[in-house]
């Protein structure tokens, strides 16, 4: 059996990229799990406790379940749009951090979150009739 079996078998990238934020994402649950520091990275502009890393990580582990699911069930309408539903949220929270709360600015590890969020968004809204017809 080759390790390619395990990917996404439904056709597009968009299934194989939705695993790989899956996967780095639940990198990041464990980062956010073990050091405070790490989220205070991603907060660049404020400082950040224990608590609110481990709740970041809590939140950074439901999405991460959310979108490998999408990624083998992409066809499925509701997981298609759970899984928008994940980058929505981020993309918000991200958005509401830099321009309201001002806990954040637009750098360092900042950038890439709000990057993945706005561009899978984008493209999953541009592929929606592929992959649900």
């Amino acid at each position: 059996m080759s390790l390619l079996s395990y990917l996404p078998q439904q056709e597009g990238f968009l299934p194989k990229w939705l695993l790989f934020l899956a996967a780095v994402s639940s990198i990041n649950t464990c980062q956010a799990l073990v050091s405070p520091s790490y989220t205070a990275l991603l907060y660049n502009n404020s400082p950040t406790n224990g608590l609110q890393s481990r709740t970041f990580g809590t939140w950074t582990f439901i999405s991460s379940v959310v979108r490998a699911y999408a990624a083998f069930h992409i066809d499925e309408p509701h997981m298609y749009d759970l899984a928008m539903w994940t980058f929505g949220t981020a993309l918000v929270h991200f958005a509401s951090e830099l321009l309201i709360f001002g806990s954040a600015k637009l750098r360092g590890r900042f950038v890439s979150p709000m990057c993945v969020a706005s561009g899978t968004l984008v493209w999953m809204a541009m592929q929606r009739g592929f992959y649900l017809g």
